[in-house]
Order: structure tokens, then sequence, then C-alpha cells
């Protein structure tokens, strides 16, 4: 079986671009699983429905997940308190990183913490890593490059931000993808319903514009390797 795990962001992202039955046909391609954790459900729909504002969204997400597009990984209890204190681990190595005169920076939380410990649990039970999808710069920077991370952050606070290196080993081994590399696939296999040739590129922008890390120089490279 193969899986993906979703971190809250890129499913908010596909469901205000209107983008989730273009997931549920990439599932269909992908032939295994696309995984949350409790606490990204909650983030996606427990709380959001609440919300007049998402609730919109939320129910789209909801909808996803009862149909399984979405689903929760298959876990023990024993798993999940596992789960739970490797979530909790890594967000307090996360944010004891980087500090500033004032302390140290907040880098992730606990929907994001617990996908990246889904990630280890998953790895463990299975030999392999297991992807991320996940949307947001500072957990992406973390994982490939936080030393330009540190810059982007000193660049931001205009501050000299100092730097627990040993912290770096823990989120090394991570796997990340974008929800605008997750467009790219749906067009290559077209799956998507629009057939202009300027449909890539208008998903990329919308999902870029919706809070996905991705540059303008970036996008200009998935358009051309699609020429």
């Amino acid at each position: 079986m193969k899986y993906l795990i979703f971190d809250a962001g890129p499913l908010i992202n596909f469901s205000m671009n209107g983008l989730l039955p273009m997931l549920e046909k990439l599932k269909k391609e992908f032939k295994g699983q696309f995984i949350i954790t409790k606490e990204v459900k909650r983030e996606i729909i427990d709380v959001p429905l609440g919300i007049k504002k998402y609730e919109l969204e939320a129910l789209r997400l909801q909808d996803a997940f009862n149909k399984k597009i979405i689903q929760h990984a298959d876990l023990t209890e024993k798993e999940i308190d596992e789960l739970r204190l490797i979530r909790d681990r890594l967000m307090q190595v996360a944010n004891n990183t980087f500090k500033t005169k004032k302390g140290y920076l907040h880098l992730i939380d606990k929907g994001e913490s617990a996908a990246l410990a889904l990630s280890i649990l998953m790895k463990k039970k299975f030999k392999e890593n297991i992807p991320l999808v996940v949307d947001e710069r500072t957990t992406r920077m973390l994982v490939e490059n936080p030393d330009n991370l540190k810059k982007y952050f000193e660049r931001k606070f205009n501050a000299q931000i100092n730097v627990n290196k040993k912290n770096y080993q823990e989120f090394a081994e991570f796997k990340i993808i974008r929800s605008t590399e997750l467009a790219y696939v749906i067009w290559k296999k077209n799956l998507l319903e629009i057939k202009d040739s300027r449909a890539l590129e208008a998903m990329v922008y919308a999902l870029k514009f919706h809070g996905c890390s991705i540059t303008d120089g970036e996008i200009e490279e998935m358009k051309r390797l699609v020429r």
C-alpha cells in the first residue's frame, strides 16, 4: 500500500480552489491512501464547521473525509500514544532551534508536528519514507534547507538569529511535496476538467495565492516542463 500524508494547508487550499474533485481523481491514479492525523482533521473540519466564514470549505472536506478520499491512518492505540510523544518532541525541538534576543521563534504547531510524527511512525512500520504534502514555508524550509530559513528570518526580523544546528538532524529525513506539485501531476495525467492550455498556470497561481509557498521562477520552470 502506498501513502501520502497531508498537512492541513494543502487540503484547505484544494477546497478553497474547487480542486477536491481533482484530488479524488488523483487518489484513484495513486492507488493508495491519502492520510491525515486527528490534529489535521480538527483543523480542517471539526473547528471550521462551527465558523460561518469557513463552513463551506469544511463541509467540502468533511464530504471528502466521509468518502475516504482522505482518511485517518490505521493506527493501534499504542501507535497513537507513540505518535503523540513524537509529535510533542518534534514541536519542542523545532520551537527551540532559532533564537533572537527576544527569545526562541515559534515554528510549528500540533498539526504540522503530528503530520511529521506520522511520517516517522509510518517509516518505522513500513521501512520506507512516506512523503508529506505541506505548503507552509517554515515547515518545508526547516526540512529542506534550514540554513536558508535562518537567512529568511534574519531578513524578516532584521536581526541576528542564533541557531541550535544539532536540531537540524531531527528534520533531515522527511520528504516534502507541495500542493502545486500535485497540481502539476494532475495536469500531466490529464485529470483536470478544463483543457485550456492556461489552466496549469492558473491552477498553480491560485494555490500560490491561497498559501502555497512557491516562487514565480519555480512556476515558470513548471510551465517549461509541460511544453
